[in-house]
């Protein structure tokens, strides 16, 4: 599967922003989805998934009460919704899929298709 993620930008703190990840190829309903982020300097850290069936949905506690995963799987979309932003959730963002099969992972190694990124810059 491939995956393009778009919807970043400037933000005030305190603002909105709604990221999305398109998927082309088939068999999208059948992956986890996984959004990952990296600051400048730092490590790409978890985010937030989602599986494949949308029952069940993960989050870091730095972003849990803001930011909601969903996905539509009649539409290969997957999108986290970001509220309530910070000057640290300043970052690029990327969308990931690994196989539904497995349990939700948290881990970069843990996820087998990546998009390009979309950066995110939350000013004060």
């Amino acid at each position: 599967v491939q995956l393009q993620a778009s919807g970043g930008g400037l933000v005030q703190t305190g603002g909105s922003l709604r990221l999305s990840c398109a998927a082309s190829g088939r068999s999208f309903s059948t992956y986890n989805m996984g959004w990952f982020r990296q600051a400048p300097g730092k490590e790409r850290e978890f985010v937030a998934a989602v599986t494949w069936d949308a029952r069940s949905t993960y989050y870091a506690d730095s972003v849990k009460g803001r930011f909601t995963i969903s996905r539509d799987n009649a539409k290969n979309m997957a999108y986290l919704q970001m509220n309530s932003l910070k000057s640290e959730d300043t970052a690029v963002y990327y969308c990931a899929a690994h196989g539904g099969s497995l349990a939700i992972r948290r881990t970069v190694d843990g996820y087998t298709y990546w998009g390009q990124g979309t950066l995110v810059t939350v000013s004060s």
